[in-house]
């Protein structure tokens, strides 16, 4: 190989490529990521971290970067390494699309080893098989999420072999670990190449958005019954209310209806497609029937649970992306990270979020742009105001650490049973209506 090896910048990076049926162009910023590996190829760096937000197509530009090093004889073998079913099917489907004239397959715990030229395989199983391999099988090995993959014994899936590293991450670099930094070799914890989510939005390559806030005041500055204090932050886990988890619903089903052309003119369904985040699959449960009690002539169809406990989960997450109903999902963890949808219109957080990088995943859902519906913005409905906690409003993008706060009661008691979820019966004032925040949508 290395008797037949061309320099990387002889070999030609596209104009386009196929995708899903359809001649995508390649982007400015992809070509500038291809090229920054390339030099540092050249000057003989062996690993590489590469970070731009959910929606920027890094798997798409990884599978065009692979088909230069294979085209230029870096590369024979390929290791795709992820941390999650639903990151190794989307990562198969773009490899079997955009290098469909090079093998790959799934390497699964029950699935016989292959010799393919590319292998996609979870973190978890190569783990328990990289002996198998020997350490100089694979010329390249990508872990996409790369800042989970490389603690402890994770780390020895990446080591044992002696290859091409590149480390893919949606997580900006100011919530990166210095380990990762160390492990990809990069210099002043600076990734090798980085694409901010403000320019994404200014270069009109992810969808802005808009947020819709409502709360109750129970939500807000949690209640006191009988002498004890149910913590707002403890909702769902230890207590809930019925008439809050309704109403949550009901007006983010009428503004998602009044609103969804206006986000959307090609959408021909209403009220678009949207996903509803809650904090329990109990929790989920009952928000998908509150939904469903809406729209009788649905039959149950218009909202669906997708959870991990779900046997058909699959399927429904096919129907969602692919068919009109159902128009809402329904999760608690399953759907932030590793999902892609272009249409989704809508995302509604039912829960409390304080994870930075979390909230950034969830915000994530909704910035893919969609030509085909015509997709000018996306919006928020944060019941619980995370976007304050973070700092977060749709003139100035929340992307660093977040400087807000939660406040905390000093009299507050944990005197309710863990073991039961309390039933408040108490009527809620609402203290602001759900409603768009600052100007219309243009």
């Amino acid at each position: 190989m290395r008797s037949t090896r061309q320099p990387l910048a002889t070999i030609e990076i596209p104009e386009h490529y196929t995708r899903q049926g359809e001649i995508r162009l390649v982007r400015p910023y992809q070509r500038e990521t291809m090229r920054a590996i390339d030099h540092a190829v050249e000057l003989g760096k062996r690993r590489f971290l590469l970070e731009l937000p959910t929606g920027t197509g890094k798997t798409d530009l990884i599978c065009l970067q692979l088909k230069r090093l294979i085209q230029s004889g870096y590369a024979e073998k390929i290791l795709f390494l992820v941390d999650r079913e639903q990151l190794a099917k989307q990562a198969l489907e773009a490899i079997q699309d955009v290098l469909n004239q090079y093998g790959s397959y799934w390497l699964k715990p029950s699935v016989i080893r292959q010799e393919q030229q590319i292998t996609v395989c979870l973190l978890q199983t190569m783990i328990s098989r990289y002996r198998e391999f020997t350490s100089g099988y694979f010329d390249v090995v990508v872990a996409d999420e790369c800042h989970r993959s490389i603690y402890g014994i994770w780390q020895t899936a990446l080591t044992h072999f002696d290859a091409f590293h590149i480390g893919l991450s949606a997580t900006p670099a100011a919530y990166i670990e210095r380990n990762t930094f160390d492990f990809y070799n990069c210099r002043n914890e600076q990734p090798d190449f980085t694409y901010s989510i403000q320019t994404a939005f200014e270069q009109k390559y992810l969808v802005p958005y808009r947020f819709a806030t409502g709360i109750t005041e129970i939500i807000a500055e949690g209640a006191e019954v009988d002498e004890v204090y149910y913590d707002p932050a403890a909702f769902e886990r230890k207590w809930t209310n019925e008439a809050s988890n309704r109403l949550m619903m009901q007006e983010f089903d009428r503004l998602a209806w009044e609103n969804y052309q206006e986000l959307a003119p090609g959408q021909k369904i209403g009220p678009g497609k949207s996903i509803v985040f809650a904090l329990t699959k109990n929790h989920a449960a009952r928000l998908t029937r509150y939904l469903n009690e809406l729209h009788p002539e649905c039959k149950g169809r218009y909202a669906e649970v997708i959870t991990s406990d779900v046997s058909n989960a699959d399927d429904l997450i096919r129907q969602f992306k692919y068919e009109d109903y159902p128009q809402v999902a329904v999760s608690v963890d399953m759907l932030n990270t590793g999902f892609d949808c272009r249409e989704v219109l809508h995302l509604v957080m039912c829960r409390t979020v304080r994870s930075p990088i979390l909230y950034q995943q969830i915000r994530g859902r909704g910035t893919r742009t969609a030509p085909h519906i015509d997709k000018r913005k996306f919006v928020i409905y944060d019941f619980f105001r995370n976007h304050e906690y973070s700092n977060d409003s749709d003139t100035d993008i929340y992307a660093e650490t977040g400087r807000g706060h939660v406040s905390i009661r000093s009299n507050q008691q944990q005197s309710f049973p863990r073991s039961e979820l309390i039933e408040l019966g108490l009527r809620d004032r609402w203290q602001q209506y759900v409603n768009y925040q600052g100007s219309s949508v243009k």
